[in-house]
């Protein structure tokens, strides 16, 4: 049956739209006479405040909200440089602060509010007291109210105590202390209270770095009070990129303390050294000293990067080149011999030395010393250091000419252009016949370390050269995406394969020969080729025999390198420099046991061979978050690490180093169990970058001062330590 629509839809009775329409008349009129009366009056009827100072559009506050900066990392993940962003405590005490009805906005109990704070902070009760019990609009808590973590920040909040804000501020960092610091830079605030990269990477990569900050625009009373639903626009800041570097913290740092060591042993000017993977150019370690801590710019007196930015005269590192040139054109005949004792020569039209034994001769040539060898072989020329036979190989087996087109094949005189760092291309002096047999030894013509790295990675490969690089990639901080992604960049073939097979087999024999000058830098980890060098160096336009620079370019294994490693310093006096060399070795064996070319090499000479030598084996940290700690205790304890617990908890909640990273022998690992407390453990002795893994995994706060390793700690070992608590840690 079909219904009709007044079946339908039932009437609405006349009192039910009386009431409606009643409601709603009552609504606006409620609403015309609130904005009547805040409009008349300047009053906000809800809380009752005074709205005049609201009225003014000069009470429209506009904050900046800083972006964080970008962290730098090595190539494990360890923290170089990061921002930290702080807070501090603010107590408003004047109860005549604007708050909406029904809530406080000072602090009203000054007791209760102490005994948290006290708590919270470890901070004296009644020394938080006399702070809240000033008659001041508002106060803050002195040195233990500030630089506060987040952790500890969002704890007091909890607590929802009237009158008590915080202030923040963002600082730049460096866990690490002096670590490759003229490379990395350093950045800092301008006035803006943005954070600038001044030198170095923090400078070179300031675009990738550099975030964009963020805004909070809202209107406030005079005393910077908020209502709520009064107008707020809000930016959100973007932080920067994060930028991984090729380094290794541990190489690096054994870098630095050999350096502190060679500056106390010699009369030491400067030294510099450095690491690179010989196939792929990932420079993996690069320093020199003096150098500064970036925290504080202590110190500092020397803002260029010696290894690209100072070119010197190398010594006899470059005679590798004219012995590679020499067998790449097919003139060395390791039969032949040669006057070994001095090379005195002419000058023919072209300004070219002619060797002669005349008494009319322009100038002569010894070996260092002007020690003399007879007649020697080509090979032992090389293993003997000898500017003679250097000479004779440029001079006389192919050309001075043909030498300097090598040489600016192996890329010296010209830009290496590595990560867009400033640097020098050296200074070429090849005009007069002293100026070309100069050459043929490292004297008179200047290069870079960052040259040498990159010529020499020829002769340890296949004679394919690369460009050496330190930045990995730069990744997106939010998500870790990809933003710039390093690759391996071949710049040439200077030589053969077989020219390079023939040079590693000739440089095995100057280190491994009981005659070759390098000998005294074997390591018992695995067998190396080296080449050393001496040369003098040019002071007031003239040479002076007293000073000197000392320098080893070596590589690992000798039977297929994988891993160069250079040493330099400059000094003067420096009596048997190329025998106390325990400083370069400890570098060198850091090298050798951190990519493990210790299992399986075959044993250098027990010869010069320290008899204290310790097995170490390197194996892959594996992932312990989430097990036991007993569990992960005995599982790192069998690879040989030493274990170190942080909290009283039952599970890993984080550890250090990450799954995947290397762990050796001995080293220390961490594994945190809490993440609000902890017993101090004993730091004496540790290194830097101990106490920077132990920073990484509790993310307590730091304070690091000084170089070398740890002499004292301001919270004693065996101390409960929470979260607030900072922690100075100094080195020496």
């Amino acid at each position: 049956m079909e219904t009709t629509g007044s079946e339908r839809v039932p009437k609405i009775k006349n009192n039910s739209v009386r009431e409606i329409f009643l409601v709603t008349l009552a609504a606006v009129i409620l609403l015309a006479s609130n904005v009547f009366f805040v409009t008349i009056s300047k009053v906000h009827l809800r809380s009752g405040v005074d709205l005049s100072s609201y009225a003014n559009s000069a009470n429209y506050v506009h904050e900046v909200t800083k972006a964080l900066r970008g962290n730098i990392y090595d190539r494990s993940g360890i923290v170089i440089a990061q921002d930290s962003r702080t807070y501090n405590i603010v107590c408003i005490l004047d109860e005549n602060r604007p708050s909406v009805e029904g809530t406080i906005a000072y602090v009203k109990d000054k007791e209760k509010t102490a005994e948290i704070l006290s708590k919270v902070l470890r901070m004296d009760y009644d020394k938080i007291l006399d702070y809240l019990n000033q008659d001041v609009y508002q106060t803050e808590l002195g040195y233990g109210g500030r630089k506060l973590s987040k952790s500890v920040k969002d704890e007091i909040d909890s607590y929802e105590l009237p009158g008590i804000e915080f202030t923040d501020s963002v600082q730049r960092i460096y866990p690490m202390g002096q670590f490759a610091s003229n490379l990395i830079g350093y950045a800092q605030s301008d006035e803006s209270g943005s954070t600038i990269g001044k030198m170095g990477i923090e400078l070179y990569l300031d675009p990738y770095l550099s975030g964009i900050d963020g805004s909070r625009t809202y209107q406030a009373d005079e005393h910077g009070y908020v209502l709520p639903g009064m107008q707020e626009e809000v930016v959100s800041a973007r932080n920067g990129n994060n930028v991984y570097m090729t380094l290794d913290g541990g190489i690096q740092e054994t870098l630095e303390e050999s350096m502190r060591t060679t500056m106390n042993t010699f009369n030491t000017t400067r030294v510099w050294g450095g690491a690179m993977e010989v196939k792929t150019g990932k420079v993996i370690a690069w320093g020199q000293s003096p150098s500064f801590d970036p925290n504080t710019l202590e110190n500092i007196t020397d803002y260029t990067n010696i290894g690209a930015q100072i070119p010197y005269e190398p010594g006899s590192t470059m005679k590798s080149f004219v012995w590679a040139a020499t067998i790449n054109e097919g003139k060395y005949d390791e039969t032949m011999v040669t006057d070994g004792n001095q090379f005195c020569f002419s000058s023919d039209e072209n300004n070219n030395p002619v060797r002669t034994y005349s008494a009319d001769h322009i100038g002569c040539i010894y070996n260092a010393g002007e020690k003399q060898y007879g007649m020697v072989d080509l090979d032992h020329g090389m293993i003997y250091s000898l500017n003679t036979v250097a000479g004779t190989l440029e001079n006389e087996l192919i050309s001075p000419d043909i030498y300097l087109d090598y040489v600016k094949k192996f890329g010296f005189f010209e830009n290496v252009g590595t990560d867009g760092l400033p640097e020098s291309k050296g200074t070429l002096n090849f005009t007069y016949a002293y100026d070309k047999m100069n050459l043929s030894f490292g004297q008179g013509s200047t290069a870079t370390m960052l040259q040498l790295f990159q010529a020499y990675s020829a002769i340890f490969s296949d004679g394919t050269m690369v460009k050496p690089y330190f930045i990995e990639s730069v990744r997106d901080s939010y998500d870790n995406s990809v933003i710039y992604q390093a690759e391996t960049t071949v710049k040439g073939h200077p030589i053969t394969e077989e020219t390079a097979r023939h040079m590693q087999k000739i440089m095995y024999r100057v280190i491994n020969d009981e005659d070759g000058t390098a000998k005294w830098y074997r390591i018992p980890e695995t067998d190396m080729i080296a080449k050393t060098g001496t040369s003098e160096v040019a002071v007031n336009g003239s040479y002076d025999n007293a000073r000197t620079i000392t320098s080893v370019m070596a590589a690992m294994p000798a039977d297929d390198p994988q891993v160069l490693v250079y040493y330099a310093f400059e000094a003067d006096n420096a009596v048997d420099s190329h025998y106390w060399v325990d400083a370069q070795k400890n570098f060198f064996r850091k090298v050798a046991i951190t990519y493990g070319f210790a299992e399986g090499s075959s044993s250098a000479p027990e010869q010069d061979v320290p008899e204290e030598t310790e097995t170490v084996s390197i194996s892959e940290m594996p992932t312990v978050v989430n097990h036991s700690i007993d569990y992960a205790k005995k599982t790192l304890e069998a690879q040989g690490a030493s274990v170190v617990v942080l909290g009283d908890g039952s599970n890993v909640i984080r550890q250090y180093p990450r799954a995947g990273e290397t762990l050796a022998t001995g080293q220390r690992v961490f594994l945190l169990s809490d993440t609000q407390s902890f017993t101090m453990p004993d730091l004496s002795g540790w290194t830097r970058k101990d106490v920077a893994g132990l920073w990484d995994v509790s993310g307590f706060g730091f304070q690091l001062s000084g170089t070398g390793k740890v002499v004292s700690q301001s919270v004693a070992a065996g101390t409960p330590v929470s979260k607030g608590t900072e922690i100075r840690v100094e080195f020496e």
